[in-house]
């Protein structure tokens, strides 16, 4: 995460803004579609990053992508470009997003698995998710093949990694050291 510290400062500048404002729900829509928008746009997302580009271009071309935001994110967009920070809006708003659920009380589980959760499973995520963090759990299920098999579950800072990949690297750590 590129400028995390700078991140997490304009995250929680703009919370407490929205919080000022009575528009947090609001700012956080608009903070969960710029993150997923910026995920899915490889295009957005070397804009952002782009030296070559000028500033006027991307404030434009952000705000015409995000013409429905509230005024406290375009006020985002337009202090990250006057501080030239803009290649770290994605970051910022899921930074916020975070501290959103922090506010809110809720966590996000991130369950990485081979295959797609079954609703029986994600319940009972849900519950193990809910009994070690004392808060309310909203689980994402990203499916990776790569791990083989089990799942890798991320909480805040807390990891647990039960998936075959990590058992066999181990297996061959073991191996490997005797």
């Amino acid at each position: 995460m590129a400028g995390a510290r700078a991140a997490i400062r304009y995250a929680k500048a703009v919370l407490d803004l929205a919080k000022d404002q009575n528009t947090v729900e609001a700012v956080n829509n608009d903070m969960m579609l710029i993150t997923e928008t910026v995920e899915k746009s490889k295009d957005l997302s070397d804009m952002l990053q782009s030296p070559v580009l000028r500033s006027e271009i991307k404030k434009s071309a952000l705000l015409e992508v995000f013409k429905d935001s509230n005024a406290i994110t375009v006020g985002l967009i337009d202090t990250l470009i006057s501080n030239k920070r803009i290649n770290i809006l994605s970051d910022v708003a899921s930074t916020y997003n975070q501290l959103y659920n922090q506010f809110r009380g809720s966590e996000v589980a991130i369950v990485t698995t081979a295959i797609p959760l079954s609703k029986d499973l994600k319940s009972k995520v849900l519950a193990k998710a809910k009994e070690l963090t004392g808060n309310d759990v909203v689980v994402n299920n990203i499916v990776d093949e790569s791990i083989i098999g089990g799942f890798i579950l991320r909480i805040g800072d807390i990891q647990y990694d039960a998936s075959i990949a990590n058992k066999l690297n181990k297996l061959k750590r073991e191996f490997t050291l005797n």
